[in-house]
């Protein structure tokens, strides 16, 4: 995989890293990456790779876990505050439910995740398929494009 700058070397290195974010003196989100490479020197905007996986907490008001957010490679922008996850990308909610695809991209300053890719959502009820899918960063309010699975309804639904 391509870095968005192939020929810059990171200025800081880092191994088995947790980055702690908050507001308030509360906490928000918990990252964290098994090798974390910063490149802020000689590029347009400074981002982070996670070239070894991640593993990303958000918090609730009550410091309560809202949902987690996992993938197998990330790359994190300083400035536009996006980030961008990639292979075995895993989202679970507060409910249980899953989302599964191949890249999502997360804007922090939005609170929200969205993909074009394939999705695969499992609830405890049924499994969506689809192409395209936006939701809140808590993946509690979310939205599919091209819907490709059995969905089943209850009457006062429709």
């Amino acid at each position: 995989m391509a870095l968005p700058h192939n020929n810059v070397s990171p200025s800081q290195v880092g191994d088995s890293v947790t980055m702690l974010y908050t507001d308030s003196a509360q906490l928000k989100i918990m990252v964290k990456a098994n090798r974390m490479l910063l490149f802020d020197k000689n590029v347009t905007e400074a981002f982070t790779v996670l070239p070894k996986g991640f593993f990303v907490t958000f918090f609730d008001e009550h410091e309560k876990v809202s949902a987690t957010l996992r993938g197998n490679y990330g790359v994190h922008y300083e400035v536009s505050k996006r980030m961008e996850a990639k292979y075995a990308v895993e989202v679970v909610n507060k409910n249980g439910e899953k989302l599964e695809t191949e890249k999502l991209t997360w804007d922090e300053r939005t609170k929200r995740i969205y993909t074009d890719a394939f999705v695969k959502i499992t609830t405890n009820k049924e499994i969506i398929m689809g192409k395209g899918m936006e939701s809140n960063q808590d993946f509690t309010k979310y939205e599919l494009k091209k819907v490709t699975g059995t969905i089943q309804l209850k009457n006062d639904e429709l």
